[in-house]
């Protein structure tokens, strides 16, 4: 019976260290886009636990959601957090925006890992000049507010802008940005070479699509086998919209003197669904779009005028959200339904557990669980419970999220 316990014991031992270390498996290096404008998505908490199963470690709020990063404290997730265009005015008075980061950002940052604040989204798309004004003002006051507390080399400030920003998109060598704007973007420009953020850009091929279905292949924006299109400038050759798009805000910024900002895709997707008018909003294609780009990212391609920079994208979005205002594909961009089943196939597979949990026991009830398992084994000696404990350890070696289902079924 000692050595038998023995044994148990040390097999416990090495069951508790692996669980948390080992066990993991690689994160896709995609992110994703959390929104919530809906009265019908799962807690935070059983989104935390889907995402987890997804092996995806980047996300992107639209606000700073105490429940939500209550919900991922201590998963390695990493969050982009936002500050709404409501909040631009209010964040220019340094008062007020160490107020906002003492009560929305720092109280989280020792268990949840926020690295990123937008300021603002898509906020020239407004057409409000006093946000316009704000904005920048607004970012120089939230980076310094960070400095002033000791927090900027943990989290970075940007905003994301739509693409319509640019007046010229292709050739990509010839991108530009609109002459009204030329101002504003000059001195956010500067912004970011100072303090080393991205510029965030919302591209969506689906819209050129769209507008155009008889002057835009298919293909070419689905990131499927076409002929694709030459830029005359440069001789380099573009296979799919999206790549094209990166690449000509590049040009636009180099145009504005900055070759030292990096471009990286806040937002990316296709609808599943949509109004009459919505050429292509289908299953099928949103599928192919997301499905072609995530094979893209998982081989770490770079666009064809910076093809050793791997693109950095989020993708948009979660979940569908059924009280987004607007047409009809603006609650269809979800990769799953709020139930947690996928509305197409792309590959990923993830489990949205039953019943809603605190991430913050995950840990100590599967420990638990399986301490409860050895002292039966230990104490007992029976051939039950130690056949019971070789297949637990099978399952948490070579099963682990059946048997992480079955611990959420049963609590």
């Amino acid at each position: 019976m000692a050595a038998s316990s023995s044994l148990l014991f040390t097999l416990l031992l090495v069951l508790l260290t692996f669980s948390d270390s080992s066990v993991q498996t690689l994160g896709l290096e995609v992110g994703i886009n959390y929104g919530q404008i809906a009265n019908n998505l799962p807690s935070p908490a059983r989104v935390s636990y889907l995402l987890r199963s997804l092996n995806i470690s980047r996300v992107k709020l639209y606000d700073a959601d105490p429940n939500v990063l209550l919900a991922f404290a201590n998963t390695n997730v990493e969050f982009i957090i936002g500050l709404g265009n409501e909040y631009l005015q209010n964040m220019t008075d340094p008062i007020k925006a160490q107020n906002w980061i003492q009560q929305r950002v720092q109280p989280y940052l020792t268990r949840t890992k926020i690295t990123c604040i937008t300021v603002g989204n898509e906020v020239y798309k407004t057409y409000d000049h006093q946000l316009w004004s704000n904005l920048l003002p607004a970012m120089q006051t939230v980076y310094n507010t960070l400095v002033n507390l000791g927090l900027d080399k943990q989290v970075t400030v940007t905003t994301a802008h739509s693409l319509d920003i640019l007046s010229l998109s292709f050739p990509p060598s010839v991108g530009a940005f609109r002459q009204d704007l030329g101002e504003y973007l000059h001195g956010i420009l500067n912004f970011h070479a100072q303090v080393k953020s991205p510029f965030l850009i919302n591209a969506y091929p689906y819209f050129a699509y769209k507008d155009k279905p008889n002057e835009v292949p298919l293909n070419y924006v689905l990131f499927q086998p076409n002929q694709g299109t030459m830029d005359p400038s440069t001789n380099l050759k573009y296979d799919n919209m999206l790549f094209a798009q990166i690449d000509a805000v590049y040009s636009a910024i180099k145009a504005m003197g900055h070759t030292d900002i990096e471009v990286r895709i806040s937002e990316t997707g296709w609808p599943s669904r949509g109004d009459e008018n919505e050429v292509g909003a289908t299953p099928e294609n949103a599928g192919l779009y997301n499905g072609n780009l995530l094979r893209r990212i998982e081989e770490k391609q770079g666009t064809p005028a910076k093809p050793n920079v791997p693109i950095d994208i989020y993708v948009f979005a979660l979940f569908n959200e059924n009280q987004k205002p607007g047409p009809t594909s603006e609650r269809n961009y979800g990769l799953f339904y709020p139930d947690g089943t996928p509305v197409y196939n792309i590959g990923v597979q993830g489990y949205l557990p039953e019943l809603i949990y605190s991430s913050a026991t995950t840990n100590n009830v599967r420990k638990a669980f399986l301490g409860l398992t050895i002292t039966r084994a230990c104490y007992l000696n029976d051939d039950i419970s130690i056949k019971s404990l070789l297949a637990l350890i099978f399952l948490f070696f070579f099963c682990r999220d059946s048997l992480s289902a079955v611990f959420w079924s049963w609590l």
